[in-house]
């Protein structure tokens, strides 16, 4: 009889990456390993788990950064302008 393993839902989640760049650089990788399709079921809802946090995770970080952009052009956020 083989066994399947199950994640356990009680099991703390990861932390966090301290940096935007890390959860990109995380998500890109996650990703890719979901593209192969080679992952176990339990295993490719964990990961997609994951994935969801991490781009949440994305989404809080720069809309901080729009917060913090709005306060320096005093209340408006302004177009990106590249020069």
């Amino acid at each position: 009889m083989s066994k399947t393993r199950t994640p356990d839902p009680s099991a703390a989640p990861l932390p966090l990456p301290a940096t935007y760049e890390l959860a990109i650089q995380e998500l890109e990788q996650l990703v890719s390993r979901l593209d192969t399709g080679q992952l176990p079921l339990d295993q490719l809802l964990a990961q997609y788990q994951r994935g969801a946090q991490l781009l949440a995770h994305c989404r809080e970080r720069l809309q901080a950064v729009e917060q913090q952009i709005k306060v320096l052009e005093s209340g408006e956020l302004k177009p990106w302008a590249a020069d």
